[in-house]
């Protein structure tokens, strides 16, 4: 007996129960599935340059702010100091920074872009923007405003909350 004969049909897949529903409906959720789109959307616009938006963050927190320590950086970008550590990793290896002993304080390690950086991360604005509005396609202008502006509201009021200190460079 051929074994595709006793096997039962496919069935076609249940609605979403109520309580799935209410997970599909939760902000976090909600949001932790739009990072990931639009992590996939940055990377799919990169790939060229083989750049994720945590490298773009680093290398363009680096061209503003040259020589700045590694934990000012996590902080810069709201990392921990594994993700950044690793991150910074990845782009050494890459050539496109360098680290090295802080001048103030010789414990502290300080990073740059190399010329190669420089060049990538130039070469990577056209592409990032092109994420950009990709992601924001589906909204009109006026929802594109209010979104950003309510994620600007939502991460400011819960800075407190996060398990990695964002400070933009220059404030204390």
């Amino acid at each position: 007996m051929d074994s595709l004969e006793t096997s039962p049909p496919v069935q076609p897949p249940a609605p979403p129960s109520a309580s799935l529903s209410r997970l599909y409906a939760r902000p976090g959720f909600l949001l932790r599935r739009a990072h990931q789109i639009s992590a996939a959307v940055f990377e799919h616009e990169c790939r060229e340059l083989a750049l994720t938006p945590a490298q773009f963050g680093v290398l363009t927190v680096l061209k503003t702010h040259p020589g700045l320590g590694q934990s000012s950086l996590a902080r810069a970008l709201g990392f921990d100091k594994v993700t950044v550590l690793r991150v910074l990793r990845g782009l050494e290896t890459r050539g496109l920074l360098s680290r090295w002993p802080a001048p103030d304080n010789r414990r502290n390690i300080a990073v740059g872009l190399t010329p190669e950086g420089e060049r990538v991360l130039n070469h990577a604005q056209k592409p990032a923007e092109q994420a950009y509005r990709r992601l924001l396609a589906p909204l009109d202008r006026a929802e594109r405003v209010q979104l950003v502006k309510l994620l600007q509201r939502l991460t400011g009021e819960l800075e407190d909350d996060a398990r990695a200190a964002f400070v933009p460079p220059g404030r204390p």
